[in-house]
């Protein structure tokens, strides 16, 4: 039986353009909504800033969950049962986006639940992404033959796991803090060093 991923990583990039797709539907159908309450087109785009932000913050959140999914899969040369798994998982978690990044439209950014709901909904992803990394690292069914992943790239996806959790905790102490919370990714390096320094 042959391993090759191909398969799996086309229906992958379908199942992504899909729910990318889905993001953006809620503001298409606000359009007729205007023309039938006479509203200015100007109104379309200034009355709904807050669905406009939360589509974009996911398309930024998807298509950068899409590239490093890629990277991954550079380096996978078969797959397992636990791979598709973990791919299930990852997919399961995008799929899903589309329904806290509505809520992140529609109530406020100090709203606790909304902004827990939405970074564990990424958590979750990048959770199933750092599995996956470590698995094209570790397995040998798994890895590619001719170009295997890096321990830097496992230690990277640890550390954006460890990152986005941190992020969850301090939502869940201080929700003023919102979705600034997020910046804390930007700490990824450092985190993968102390990773590294921790034999990781």
């Amino acid at each position: 039986m042959s391993r090759d991923p191909d398969r799996l990583v086309l229906f992958t990039d379908a199942v992504v353009a899909i729910a990318v797709t889905l993001l953006v539907l809620p503001l298409v159908d606000v359009v007729p909504e205007a023309v039938h309450a006479h509203r200015r087109s100007v109104e379309v785009v200034t009355e709904h800033l807050p669905q406009i932000w939360a589509f974009t913050l996911s398309f930024l959140v998807i298509i950068r969950l899409w590239f490093v999914h890629h990277r991954v899969f550079e380096h996978v040369g078969g797959y397992t049962r636990a791979l598709m798994a973990l791919n299930a998982g990852w997919l399961f978690a995008i799929v899903v986006l589309p329904f806290p990044t509505e809520m992140v439209a529609s109530y406020p950014g100090d709203d606790r639940f909304t902004v827990m709901l939405y970074i564990g909904n990424v958590l979750v992803a990048t959770a199933c992404q750092a599995a996956l990394t470590v698995l094209s690292y570790r397995d040998p069914v798994v890895a590619s033959k001719t170009d295997p992943a890096e321990i830097e790239s496992v230690r990277a996806a640890l550390s954006a796991v460890v990152l986005l959790g941190l992020s969850l905790a301090v939502v869940a102490v201080l929700p003023g803090v919102s979705y600034f919370a997020l910046l804390l990714l930007f700490l990824s390096k450092p985190v993968s060093e102390i990773l590294r320094r921790a034999g990781v």
